[in-house]
C-alpha cells in the first residue's frame, strides 16, 4: 500500500497538530516496514522524522494554512501515485486523486468563534467541505466526534476514534539535582504550580490568573505560578489581567519550553493545572500524569474522558473551586500521592504504538473499499 501523509505543520507548528504528525509518524515506522510512506513536509523543514527505508519525504513549495493551499497542494500531489492520503491538519487538497482520510482534532473554532483570528476562522471555516469530502474521519476523542457528527452532520460509522498518547519521554525523574537545574535555568522556587500550551483564549488564563491571586491572597500560598508555552493570538487580556491583579513575579512566563526540558518542569511542579474551554483532546495533562504530576483539568469536553478519575476535575469559569482544587492539590499530601498513582496508571493506557496500528488499519480499511473511480484512474 502507497499512503502519502500531509507533514508539513511539523515545520510550521511545533506544538499541538505537528507534534501529533511528528509522533503518528515514528511510530507508524516502528511497527511498519512494509507499506510504502511519502511524507509531504515544507521544503524549508529539514526536522529528522524517521529513517526508515520505506519512508520518504517529499518537500513541498505550498505553505500550511495558504489562502489557496487546496488548490495548490492538488497540483503539487498530482504526479503522485497513492493508495490512500492522510491529512491530519484537517483539511486535504481539493479533487485528490485518491481517498483520503482526515484528522478532526477538536471544533473550537466552530463552539468558540470569538476565540479566532481572521486568518483562522478562514482557514478552519473549510472543515464542514473538507468533513463531506473525506473518505474517513479520524477523530481523537469520542467527545472531538459527537462534537463532528452534531455540528458537521457526519455520518458516526464514517468516523473513528484513536486517541494520541504522551511522548515516551515524559516519564518520571528520580534525579533530583537534575531536575533542580533546569528548574534553577527557568528561575522557578521548589513549590510552583505549572500550565502548559500555548497562550491563546480558549485556554483560559484569565480564570487561571484570579483564582492564582485567590490561592496567594486567601489562602497564603508562596507558589509561583509558571507558565509554558508560546504566545499565540488574542493575548492583550492575559497581559491584561497579570497587570491588573499585580502578581509580578509570582508568575513566570516562560515562553516555549523543548520537550527535553518540559519533562523536568513536569516533574519539578507541584501540581499541573489547566483549566482550558475546550480541548479536542488534551495532550499536555496526559504528558503531566505520565510525569507523576497531580492535575486539575476542566470538567468540559475531553479532559474527563482522557483523566479519567486520575485529576481534579473543575468547572472552568468556577474561580474559587479552581482555587480550592489548587489548594489541595499542594497541601494534601494523602491525596497527592493517590493521584499521582492513579494518574501514571491512567497515562500507561495511552501509546503511540497503539495509535499507528489503529491508524494503519483505518487506511487499510479505506483503501480496499476506493471508489470506482480511483481504481479506474490508476
Amino acid at each position: 500500500m502507497r499512503i502519502g501523509i500531509d507533514a508539513r505543520l511539523v515545520y510550521y507548528h511545533q506544538a499541538g497538530i505537528g507534534q501529533y504528525i511528528l509522533r503518528l509518524a515514528q511510530a507508524l515506522a516502528r511497527i511498519d516496514h512494509e507499506d510504502r510512506f511519502v511524507l509531504f513536509t515544507s521544503r524549508k523543514d529539514h526536522t529528522p522524522i524517521t529513517e526508515q527505508s520505506n519512508f520518504r519525504r517529499q518537500k513541498l513549495w505550498t505553505p500550511s494554512h495558504h489562502r489557496f493551499e487546496r488548490l495548490a497542494m492538488s497540483a503539487e500531489l498530482f504526479p503522485f501515485n497513492m493508495d490512500v492520503l492522510h491529512s491530519p491538519d484537517f483539511i486535504p487538497p481539493s479533487g485528490a486523486r485518491c481517498p483520503t482520510v482526515i484528522t478532526v482534532h477538536d471544533l473550537a473554532f466552530l463552539l468558540y468563534p470569538r476565540f479566532l483570528t481572521r486568518d483562522s476562522a478562514r482557514y478552519y471555516g473549510q472543515v464542514d467541505q473538507a468533513a463531506r469530502s473525506a473518505d474517513h474521519i479520524i477523530a481523537v476523542s469520542e467527545s472531538t466526534k459527537r462534537d463532528t457528527v452534531r455540528l458537521l452532520g457526519v455520518p458516526e460509522e464514517k468516523i473513528s476514534v484513536i486517541y494520541e498518547a504522551a511522548h515516551p519521554l515524559f516519564t518520571p525523574i528520580t534525579n533530583e539535582e537534575a531536575i533542580s537545574r533546569v528548574r534553577n535555568r527557568y528561575h522557578l522556587p521548589p513549590t510552583f504550580i505549572l500550565f502548559v500550551g500555548t497562550i491563546e483564549p480558549r485556554k483560559n488564563i484569565p480564570t487561571l490568573l484570579r483564582a492564582f491571586k485567590r490561592l496567594r491572597d486567601n489562602y497564603k500560598s508562596t507558589a509561583t505560578l509558571a507558565i509554558a508555552g508560546n504566545r499565540g493570538w488574542l493575548v492583550e487580556e492575559v497581559d491584561g489581567v497579570i497587570e491588573e491583579l499585580k502578581l509580578g513575579d509570582a508568575v513566570r512566563c516562560l515562553g516555549g519550553v523543548p520537550n527535553e526540558e518540559l519533562v523536568y518542569l513536569y516533574n519539578a511542579a507541584r501540581l499541573f493545572v489547566l483549566p482550558s474551554f475546550y480541548e479536542g483532546f488534551g495532550l499536555t495533562p496526559l504528558e503531566a500524569m505520565a510525569c507523576g504530576t497531580p492535575v486539575v483539568v476542566s470538567n468540559t469536553s475531553s479532559l474527563p474522558e482522557v483523566v479519567g478519575d486520575a485529576g481534579w476535575l473543575i468547572n472552568p469559569e468556577d474561580v474559587e473551586g479552581l482555587t480550592v482544587a489548587m489548594y489541595r492539590g499542594l497541601t494534601d499530601e494523602n491525596l497527592r500521592r493517590e493521584m499521582r498513582s492513579k494518574g501514571l496508571r491512567r497515562a500507561q493506557t495511552f501509546s503511540w504504538e497503539r495509535t499507528a496500528r489503529e491508524t494503519l488499519g483505518v487506511y487499510r480499511q479505506v483503501a480496499a473499499r476506493r471508489k470506482p473511480e480511483f481504481a479506474r484512474s490508476r
